[in-house]
This record gives structure tokens, C-alpha cells and sequence, in this order.
């Protein structure tokens, strides 16, 4: 049983770390204490009548997980997966979901400073980038991972 100076000390250490992956030409990063793993694309069984971006769902050693891919719930045109597309295994309250993402980059942490909030765009575009972290001259789109899960779109 972790100790509460554990537990303190290792969401410590996981502050402002994100896993960075690529959609697109796009770099976005996820808090990495949502992120339980990453597995290579697998077999997915698809649900009738579903939003497009919910791709279905996978069988993972016995939990069965949804399945979205993030090109398509990004509105961005679909691509045929490839040996470096990665699905993330995101959990949020206790529920589990795969991000299918072009490529997964790295797990880096952005300094404090370095984080800031996006700008205000009247179209709503922004909706699940939360924060933007400047790593050198490049920028991660960082992506609110409750509105990916819980946000239904209109």
C-alpha cells in the first residue's frame, strides 16, 4: 500500500509530462498519468451505429476497451493504419479507451512556463486542446483528455 508521501511524490513526478504522438502533421501531447499503455493497431470489432471516429472495440488480455480514432474525431481524412500507427490506452475515472494516432513520439516534460492556454477561437475548433507547450521552436497541441471521453459531439 503506497503511503501518502508516495503517492504526493509520484504524481509529483509525473507533473508536466505528456506522451507526444502525431496525427496528421500535428504534434499533441496527453498528461501522461491518464496513459496506461501503448499497444501496436490490433484487431477491432466494429459497432453498428456509432459515430464514425468510434472505430468499435478491442478485446485487451480480457477487458473490452472503445476504440476512436483520433484522425476522424479530429475531422481530418482517413488514412489506412500502417505499422506505426499505436493505439494509447487512455483511463479516465475508472474508464478505459484507445486512441488510434498516427505514431507515438515520446513521453517529455514541459516546463511550467512553457505551457499556455490556447487561443480563443470563435468556431469552437479548439474544443479538446487545453493547453499548447512549447518544446523548443515546436508547439504540442496538449488534448483535455475528460472532453475527449465525455464531451459528446453536436
Amino acid at each position: 500500500m503506497n503511503s501518502e508521501a508516495e503517492v504526493l511524490l509520484e504524481e509529483d513526478t509525473q507533473k508536466n509530462k505528456f506522451l507526444t504522438f502525431v496525427i496528421g502533421n500535428e504534434n499533441y501531447g496527453i498528461d501522461i498519468k491518464v496513459v496506461t499503455e501503448i499497444i501496436g493497431i490490433q484487431t477491432i470489432t466494429t459497432i453498428p451505429e456509432m459515430p464514425d471516429y468510434v472505430k468499435g472495440i478491442i478485446n485487451l488480455r480480457g477487458k473490452i476497451n472503445p476504440v476512436i480514432d483520433m484522425r476522424l474525431k479530429f475531422k481530418k481524412n482517413y488514412v489506412p493504419y500502417n505499422d506505426r500507427t499505436c493505439i494509447v490506452i487512455i483511463e479516465v475515472e475508472g474508464i478505459a479507451v484507445g486512441l488510434i494516432v498516427d505514431s507515438v513520439s515520446e513521453v517529455i516534460e514541459i516546463a511550467e512556463e512553457n505551457i499556455v492556454l490556447p487561443p480563443n477561437v470563435k468556431n469552437n475548433s479548439n474544443k479538446y486542446v487545453k493547453e499548447i507547450g512549447k518544446v523548443g521552436t515546436d508547439v504540442k497541441l496538449i488534448l483535455d483528455y475528460y472532453k475527449l471521453i465525455f464531451e459528446v459531439d453536436s
